[in-house]
């Protein structure tokens, strides 16, 4: 799971992990950035603009609302902006989530049970 400590859907979602007890690799945003490859993974099933979280206080204080940008140079941006993501990016294997998606991640805990 990407994030940072001090969003609130990061806390949230670890909040839901650890209640079901179940061990998350959590990386920090802060600490160390998400790398390109991990983002296009998301960006692949998403879209690139899916991971971009324009209600971030990062985004205003880049001015980025009015910027038109390559597709290639989001990326280079959302890997060296990593505030700029939407919270939390969740992998479990190839399954994939962005944000408080706490319905498909019972789904997910719910296959590992069954098999």
């Amino acid at each position: 799971m990407f994030g940072t400590q001090k969003h609130q859907e990061t806390r949230r979602a670890l909040r839901f992990w650890s209640e079901r007890r179940i061990r998350v690799h959590f990386v920090d945003l802060l600490e160390r950035a998400a790398s390109k490859g991990e983002l296009q993974r998301f960006a692949q099933k998403f879209g690139l603009t899916a991971l971009i979280d324009r209600s971030s206080r990062r985004y205003q204080e880049l001015g980025l609302a009015a910027a038109r940008l390559s597709d290639e140079r989001w990326m280079s941006q959302l890997v060296e902006e990593p505030l700029l993501l939407a919270q939390p990016l969740t992998r479990a294997g190839k399954r994939l989530s962005i944000g408080r998606a706490e319905d498909e991640w019972k789904a997910w805990v719910a296959e590992e049970k069954t098999g």
